[in-house]
Order: C-alpha cells, then sequence, then structure tokens
C-alpha cells in the first residue's frame, strides 16, 4: 500500500469557478488593485508561472507599433524544459485588452513603457519580486474570503485544469503548460476540486 501511495501523483490544487471569478471581481473594482487584476488574469489566462510573469519587460508584450501582442515569446522560463521554441503564450482576448489598457494605465502613472522596462514594478519603482507576488495573492484572497488559502502556482494549476476541461485535449493542455513531456500534463486529467464541487452539490443530504 505505501508503495503504491508513493506512485500515484496528487492532482494539484485549483480554485474553483466562483473563487476564480471572486479573485478577479475584487482586484477589479478596486483602482488600487488594477496592476494585480492584471497580474492575476495573467496568469489565469495562460498559465504563466511567477518568475516567467516577474521577468516580462513591455517590450515582451508590446511590439514596436505599439501594440500589445497577440503571442508573446518568453525570454525567462523553466529551464529544465531545455526548449525555447515551444516557450510562447497566447494571449486570449481578454487578457491582450486588459494589457492594453495595462499599458495605457502604466503611461498615465509616469512608469516607464521603454522595451527593456519591467512590466510590472512595485511601489518602489523596481521590477516586482516574486516574493511580493505571493504577498498580494495572499492579501487578494483575504479580500475576497477564501475559505482556504492557495499559493501563487496553483494559478497556473488552474488555467491549466481551465484548458482541460474546456477541450479535453491532453496534446493540446501540453502546449500551453510548455511542458517537455506529456507525463507531466496528465494531473491535470485528474478530478479537480471543481468537479468534486460539482459531484458533492446535488447528493443527497
Amino acid at each position: 500500500m505505501p508503495a503504491y501511495a508513493a506512485a500515484v501523483r496528487r492532482p494539484p490544487r485549483t480554485l474553483t469557478s466562483v473563487e476564480q471569478a471572486r479573485l478577479l471581481k475584487v482586484t477589479g473594482e478596486r483602482r488600487t488593485g488594477f496592476r494585480d487584476h492584471v497580474i492575476f488574469a495573467l496568469a489565469l489566462g495562460t498559465g504563466i508561472r511567477e518568475h516567467e510573469l516577474a521577468a516580462l519587460d513591455v517590450g515582451d508584450v508590446v511590439a514596436e507599433d505599439g501594440h500589445v501582442r497577440r503571442r508573446v515569446t518568453l525570454r525567462t522560463f523553466k529551464r529544465a524544459s531545455r526548449n525555447p521554441a515551444i516557450q510562447d503564450l497566447f494571449l486570449p482576448d481578454a487578457i491582450w485588452y486588459k494589457l492594453d489598457k495595462f499599458i495605457r494605465w502604466k503611461r498615465a502613472q509616469g512608469e516607464s513603457l521603454a522595451p527593456e522596462a519591467p512590466l510590472f514594478v512595485s511601489r518602489l519603482e523596481k521590477r516586482i519580486a516574486t516574493r511580493i507576488l505571493r504577498y498580494l495573492f495572499q492579501l487578494w484572497q483575504e479580500r475576497a474570503a477564501f475559505d482556504r488559502r492557495f499559493n501563487f502556482h496553483s494559478l497556473r494549476h488552474s488555467a491549466l485544469t481551465n484548458v482541460y476541461r474546456a477541450t479535453h485535449d491532453i496534446r493540446l493542455t501540453q502546449r500551453i503548460a510548455r511542458h517537455k513531456s506529456v507525463e507531466t500534463t496528465t494531473i491535470y486529467a485528474a478530478p479537480s476540486d471543481e468537479d468534486i464541487l460539482r459531484a458533492v452539490r446535488e447528493l443527497p443530504c
């Protein structure tokens, strides 16, 4: 039994659709939360990792003509992948519009829009750190009155679970996850917290 238990991979912790909507709603309703709203939306819409997100420069998302790109090529990514050819993010329409608005917001705030300038900056006007991303996620979970707490990587898990649930295509999910092996991606085919919630909701009790 212990050997069997050790061989079974635990399913990833994911936010339910209600929790995802609540997080985006509470950050979107407050002017002071706009930057964080874009950060969380980008994580949920692309499955980007926290260190990849923090490393984004303005030039990574804004083309030479000033328009937000539809396809973002990452310069910083998980080295275990060892395949720069697959390190692209395809932006959903909602994220594209939010980033376009965010760039205009940065301009109004007086933040640098130079190609090499960080996309997300802290209050100290420096590149946002991954520890700050984690702190902000915990802060907004409290403000959204979550019943449980998640780490930042749960946003990636939630994004990829959403993709698999919508498509039931493990190869497509692998491509969006940017995994080297499809075996890594199979964890997103496991029952998610959302699946469990739906299953028990209608139980007689």
